[in-house]
């Protein structure tokens, strides 16, 4: 190609959209750290006390929830954030999933939710993935089914996620709303 096309060697990849690339030894390393920081301090979160889990367990939302209404173009604009720190954030990815769906009308336990995955991030802002060099190449799978789980209105949500070695390569949350979440 070098022949046909004027070509730059800028050397290895470091830094792309948002996503920091850490050449190992043992493999690549992808984190967005750095833009996790961004989205703390821009919602305001960037003092607030860690915690270990994203979402409490069972917890279920509802789009009939009586609690007063938050400002939908702000929770709009935190779960855009969240759902662009999925791309290495596997951990994140069913919870930012869940809150997704009161985008239109969010109340403050929804947004109560979404700043609970703020402080989870800020506790563990420097998880990413690893894409190890080791020759374990085996491909798993693994996937959910939630029948009939969502308290409005009674729909399934089902997921999967693919694994090659350690490392997830791709996954999907879905719902007969058609919220779709690529690795």
């Amino acid at each position: 190609m070098t022949k046909e096309l004027e070509m730059t060697d800028i050397g290895l990849m470091a830094y792309y959209l948002g996503i920091e690339v850490n050449q190992r030894e043992d493999g690549g390393f992808i984190s967005q750290a750095g833009y996790a920081r961004e989205i703390l301090k821009k919602f305001k979160m960037d003092n607030s006390k860690s915690i270990n889990t994203p979402v409490e367990c069972g917890v279920k939302l509802s789009k009939h929830d009586e609690k007063e209404k938050v400002n939908p173009t702000f929770f709009k604009s935190l779960v855009g954030s969240l759902r662009y720190l999925t791309c290495t954030r596997s951990d994140i990815f069913y919870v930012v999933g869940l809150v997704s769906h009161y985008v239109e009308d969010p109340t403050t336990t929804h947004l109560k939710i979404a700043k609970r995955i703020l402080r989870y991030i800020k506790g563990t802002i420097d998880f990413g993935l690893l894409y190890s060099t080791s020759n374990h190449f085996k491909l798993e799978g693994y996937s959910d089914s939630d029948w009939g789980g969502d308290i409005d209105d009674r729909k399934s949500t089902t997921g999967f996620v693919f694994f090659i070695g350690d490392t997830s390569f791709t996954g999907c949350r879905k719902t007969t709303y058609c919220h779709t979440f690529y690795l």
